[in-house]
């Protein structure tokens, strides 16, 4: 079971252009439903001394999780060593518990040189990559020294030679790998329009006991049955009850708005924020008028 005492309630991502907004805030009564912010550790490692002394004040205040970019876990080429011994590094400096990645890969070779492409691409659901990813998720945990959340992706084209459904790929690494699952809701979403799929029956599938904390975020609508996971956009209501019907599925999460392009103020992003946090207070009060060994002890 994981131990979601890490961190809990509401997270917001952390990007460079709200930094000033949240320190001028802290403490005050607009940004108190953020409990926890997440970070790129590649957008920090080796940043400077202002990004250092930036990350140092948001680090002695509040909970930080790293969500990777570029580990390519199923990517061809070896995993990264040398940046996965900086990334250790970083984790242990900071004293930062959780650290997840993409099930998806980011990179190719050509001519015997690695190079990063521009988007997250999708894995063909075989049992061989379920070996393969697992294997190197296993090779990454043993460097780490720490298990690590897999995100579920969203994707656009579905590889021809697939054998398996995307849930029943998922659970196959989860198993093999034994690592934790960083849940994005959006995504199930965005992939239950662009392939025409029950998004809160792919929800049912899902190993709750391995989540970690779990992702809300906006989409481009490019037409009626493709959607794009940009996350430069509100939360649509679809999205709100998918992780309304996570929490009353599997308990409450913590979970993190993620916004990345096309970034408001502050005060703005809280909406969602406190959304957020109203949708995980609802959630505790109902399981708490309906369980019965909680209404049992209530009454003693």
């Amino acid at each position: 079971m994981v131990n979601r005492n890490q961190i809990h309630g509401a997270g917001l991502g952390l990007k460079r252009a709200l930094i000033p907004q949240i320190q001028s805030l802290y403490k005050q009564p607009l940004i108190s439903n953020i409990q926890f912010v997440e970070i790129a550790p590649e957008n920090w490692i080796e940043a400077g001394s202002k990004a250092t002394k930036q990350l140092d004040w948001f680090a002695e205040r509040y909970p930080i999780v790293c969500h990777g970019l570029c580990l390519s876990l199923g990517g061809i080429s070896p995993l990264n060593i040398d940046f996965l011994h900086q990334v250790k590094q970083f984790l242990n400096h900071y004293n930062i518990d959780i650290y997840t990645e993409h099930l998806s890969y980011c990179t190719d070779a050509y001519q015997g040189k690695q190079g990063y492409l521009y988007d997250l691409l999708p894995i063909p659901f075989t049992e061989e990559a379920v070996h393969y990813v697992a294997k190197r998720i296993r090779q990454t945990q043993d460097i780490l020294g720490r298990r690590i959340g897999i995100e579920n992706a969203s994707f656009y084209a579905a590889a021809p030679i697939s054998e398996m459904s995307e849930l029943t790929f998922l659970n196959a690494v989860l198993s093999e790998a034994d690592c934790l699952l960083h849940l994005d809701i959006n995504n199930i979403y965005v992939n239950s329009v662009n392939f025409n799929f029950d998004p809160h029956a792919f929800l049912r599938g899902i190993p709750h006991e391995r989540i970690i904390y779990s992702h809300i975020a906006g989409h481009y609508q490019q037409s009626p049955d493709l959607l794009i996971d940009t996350h430069g956009e509100n939360v649509i209501d679809p999205v709100w009850a998918l992780l309304e019907d996570a929490y009353d599925l599997f308990g409450v999460f913590p979970t993190l708005l993620e916004r990345d392009s096309n970034i408001p103020a502050l005060d703005v992003l809280m909406a969602e924020v406190n959304k957020i946090a109203s949708l995980q207070h609802q959630a505790a009060q109902r399981t708490v008028r309906t369980n019965p060994q909680t209404l049992a002890q209530r009454s003693l």
